[in-house]
């Protein structure tokens, strides 16, 4: 960012962080924010707890430097804090909660930053940084190389330096850090992982900030309602698309696996025990949890700010119903005021009442033929002078009165068995008739079959013999459309 006069004129006007700098009672406010978000590492605290702790805070205070120093009430401190004209705290209201919560902002921690980066130190390292400026220019400069020669040379290179070091190793020529070296690598990485950190809190909030400007865009807006659904969708995955968006979500994957959590653990354990950097910094026992929690708070907004958008663009959908019942309202009056009106034709003609819907779905699935089971053992011969007459005797039966005879006892009903169809119309041609009821040709009914229940036909054949044949349920079922069966869903074969 360019430094000039009137970008710094803008910039102490509009950054929250410099209002703080600059406000009478900075330094009260960045020893608490500090105490209480920044060291703890807390995301949310509830407001009844927060007025205590700065209650307490205001009284040792003012008992060390004067009755009168900060004469204000703790939740007065607060409800100034967090108006719209500082913004240094945000204050809240979790979901299923009327209770306030804080949380600091992005400010503070760039404020309480820039204070500590004032202070003396007595040993600044340069050595780890600069490796670091090397490294990175490397994995920019050979990660977005497309050359395979080039990628494999630099490939070369690299495993051309590790079998140097293995050499020497071998040759008993170990190269370990001095003191001065694991101090400066250890005073840049306790820098970077609290830099890491407090950038959570700007990441959130760069989130909210898209989705206001989402939300405006929405409630201002006046074109069709696709076009706003997909302006709304496309800005959702810009917010996950996002170059912001796209390293979180790398940092968070990467933070996730478990190996890495264990690395985690064990390096900082064996970096702790090492003489030479002194005191550890007790915030870096736990920065693995502060900056899986941050993250998980960073992916709890944005999904809390998703449904909040579901629900903001339900009420829309909701208003836009009640206006088209209003304008429907609005019609059907004016119908009735010009129905009796002479010379008003009001008469509408349609199609049919409703439509009829054939949905792929609904086709049945494919019934395999059940196979029966043949017995051909004990078969004799017979005997040759035997008469062949009967077998050339063609029985014709007329598949038009059988399917005259199902409809006359179907009627209005949707489904009919072919037991019931055989009370009212018996057989008259005996077992061929009631094969011929299995196989009957129309679009107005369906045969049904259900293999897994058997039924007993009967009829009166030749010379007033009882016949019985035990065959599958059948059920005869209308194909009108809207009309469904009860029938198990083996279909007419």
């Amino acid at each position: 960012m360019e430094l000039d006069y009137d970008r710094l004129v803008a910039l102490r006007k509009q950054s929250a962080a410099w209002r703080l700098l600059k406000a009478d009672n900075v330094a009260l406010m960045l020893s608490f924010f500090n105490k209480v978000f920044v060291e703890h590492g807390a995301r949310s605290i509830v407001g009844a707890e927060l007025v205590e702790r700065l209650d307490d805070e205001l009284f040792a205070l003012n008992d060390r430097l004067g009755q009168g120093t900060f004469p204000k009430s703790a939740k007065a401190y607060l409800d100034d804090w967090s108006g719209s004209g500082n913004g240094w705290l945000r204050k809240y209201y979790p979901p299923d909660s009327d209770e306030p919560h804080y949380d600091a902002t992005a400010a503070v921690e760039k404020a309480i930053t820039w204070v500590r980066s004032l202070e003396e130190r007595s040993f600044v390292g340069t050595e780890s940084r600069l490796n670091t400026i090397f490294d990175l220019l490397r994995q920019m400069t050979y990660g977005t190389e497309t050359d395979p020669e080039a990628r494999l040379a630099e490939l070369t290179r690299r495993r051309h330096e590790i079998d140097q070091e293995i050499e020497r190793v071998e040759a008993g020529e170990v190269d370990v850090l001095d003191s001065a070296a694991l101090r400066d690598r250890y005073q840049l990485v306790t820098t970077t992982a609290h830099g890491l950190l407090a950038d959570f809190r700007e990441v959130e909030a760069n989130f909210r900030d898209l989705d206001r400007d989402l939300r405006s865009k929405i409630a201002a807006w006046d074109g069709v309602k696709g076009e706003l659904l997909d302006e709304v969708l496309g800005s959702r995955e810009s917010i996950a698309e996002s170059d912001q968006g796209r390293t979180f979500q790398a940092f968070y994957d990467f933070l996730l696996a478990p190996s890495r959590q264990d690395e985690l653990k064990l390096l900082l354990a064996a970096v702790e025990a090492m003489e030479a950097i002194g005191e550890p910094d007790p915030r870096m026992r736990r920065m693995a949890r502060d900056w899986l929690e941050a993250a998980e708070r960073t992916q709890t907004t944005v999904r809390q700010l998703s449904d909040q958008l579901r629900r903001f663009l339900d009420d829309q959908v909701r208003s836009e119903d009640r206006r088209v019942l209003q304008l429907v309202r609005g019609i059907e009056a004016q119908a009735l005021a010009l129905r009796d009106a002479p010379g008003v034709d009001l008469v509408a003609e349609v199609d049919a009442a409703a439509p009829a819907i054939a949905l792929p779905m609904e086709r049945p699935l494919y019934a395999p033929v059940v196979k029966v089971a043949i017995d051909s053992t004990g078969i004799q011969a017979g005997d040759e002078e035997f008469t062949a007459d009967a077998l050339f005797e063609a029985v014709y039966v007329d598949p038009a009165r059988l399917t005259a005879a199902v409809h006359q006892v179907l009627g209005s009903r949707t489904q009919v068995s072919l037991a019931e169809t055989l009370r009212e119309h018996p057989l008259e041609q005996g077992l061929a008739e009631l094969v011929a009821y299995f196989a009957l040709p129309d679009a107005g009914f369906t045969t049904v079959f259900d293999d897994h229940r058997q039924e007993e036909i009967t009829w009166i054949g030749e010379d007033d013999v009882l016949q019985v044949a035990t065959v599958p349920v059948v059920t005869f079922a209308r194909t009108s459309p809207g009309i469904a069966w009860a029938s198990s869903p083996k279909e007419g074969r």
